[in-house]
């Protein structure tokens, strides 16, 4: 079984074509924003103004996504992606001449980190209705972190193809109809079920009772955003002490590379362990590759470092999405989606600056241990089982293979 098969699903290539157009936007934004904002060289404004949007987004996620759990994505994703449009829009008329005050632009970057959809949680939501529990439902899960991943790489590289032939502000325009087009070709192909409302009570306790079934891949996320957010900002520290900053894009680019591999390995394999058991061996196997690291004495070994810890990351947050998913039920599984992914964003935030006050004191190899110290503090949350998990199917359960795996 292929990721062929997954895309010749009924209506996944119409969801995934959508959805990666829409989230194609949220990797043209960031440098796109930077830019425009930062205009002849105000680049602490420009950093106080990506600050309220990254913070105003991160933070209200989850709220977002809640409402697509409560009214339906019909309902709630296309006045989202206008509104987060018509503010894009909005900022590359305020910055295309200068001299717009810099508290107008802190309220529209705060009001695009308001509306920005949640397009993410919810196309992952989305795998569990058409695809159901089976191994192709893990399958789309991997193809879709990969190919997320890629967006990222690729969005900042065409956000910078215009600004340089052209200006940034048409990044913004651009990334203001992708996210249009996207968000109401999503819509429009959702057919009831997981992102619809429904007539059924919704579960008691809330919000709460959800994060507390969700810990174990919650702080997986977590642990793993932070370690791997220090593990960036170190990479370009060791770069610049071992020839030049600019040489951090070969690591980065080999953590990428390692990442796409991994996270296709782990959808091309139908695994017997419990989902919440290869979670806690990948996050094992990520700290030990980010402490790796610390042993690298030049670019090209921590870029095979990297390389190694890239193993493992798409992989890692697959299952913690899986995980989350299987805990959470169906009328939580855009929330819960979103939670892991504000979990691993607010934990990145929270590395890098943690170790940015660190790294001009310490050595470079303690630094990159200190990266891969919150990756293994998550394994704590593992030691008990945060809720019921619900199972794979007969035909993928073995009691006689603990870790078995079983390649396609």
């Amino acid at each position: 079984m292929s990721y062929r098969a997954v895309l010749r699903a009924p209506g996944v290539r119409r969801v995934f074509v959508a959805a990666m157009v829409g989230r194609l936007s949220y990797g043209t934004v960031p440098l796109s924003l930077m830019l425009a904002v930062s205009g002849g060289g105000a680049y602490a404004r420009a950093g106080l103004v990506m600050a309220a949007f990254a913070t105003s987004s991160v933070l209200l996620t989850p709220v977002r996504a809640g409402l697509v759990d409560r009214y339906g994505a019909r309902r709630v994703l296309p006045p989202m992606a206008a509104g987060y449009a018509l503010v894009l829009c909005a900022f590359a008329a305020a910055t295309w001449q200068g001299g717009t005050p810099a508290a107008v632009l802190f309220a529209l970057a705060v009001a695009a980190g308001v509306s920005a959809p949640p397009l993410g949680p919810v196309t992952r939501a989305l795998w569990s209705h058409l695809l159901g529990d089976g191994p192709l439902r893990q399958r789309a899960y991997s193809l879709d972190t990969v190919c997320e991943e890629l967006l990222y790489v690729g969005g900042p590289l065409l956000a910078g193809l215009l600004a340089a032939t052209v200006r940034p502000q048409y990044g913004l325009l651009l990334s203001a109809v992708l996210v249009l087009g996207g968000t109401a070709a999503l819509a429009a192909s959702v057919r009831g079920g997981v992102a619809e409302p429904r007539d059924t009570p919704r579960p008691r306790g809330g919000g709460l009772a959800l994060l507390a079934r969700t810990r174990q891949p919650l702080a997986v996320a977590a642990g793993a955003g932070a370690g791997l957010g220090a593990f960036g900002l170190l990479v370009v520290v060791f770069a610049g002490h071992h020839g030049q900053a600019a040489d951090a894009a070969w690591v980065e680019a080999a953590l990428a590379a390692g990442s796409a591999v991994g996270g296709l390995t782990l959808g091309a394999v139908d695994w017997r362990a419990p989902a919440t058991t290869r979670l806690t061996v990948l996050t094992l196997t990520l700290a030990g590759a980010l402490a790796l690291a610390a042993a690298a004495a030049n670019v090209p070994l921590l870029a095979l470092c990297a390389a190694l810890a890239g193993l493992s990351v798409a992989p890692t947050l697959t299952t913690a999405y899986l995980v989350t998913d299987g805990l959470a039920g169906p009328d939580r599984r855009t929330q819960a989606g979103a939670w892991v992914n504000a979990a691993f964003n607010a934990g990145g935030s929270i590395g890098t600056a943690a170790i940015g006050l660190a790294a001009d004191r310490l050595p470079a190899a303690l630094c990159f241990l200190l990266a891969a110290a919150p990756v293994l503090a998550a394994l704590t949350a593992t030691t008990r089982p945060a809720g019921r998990e619900r199972p794979a199917p007969a035909d993928h359960q073995s009691a006689a293979v603990p870790f078995g795996v079983e390649v396609k």
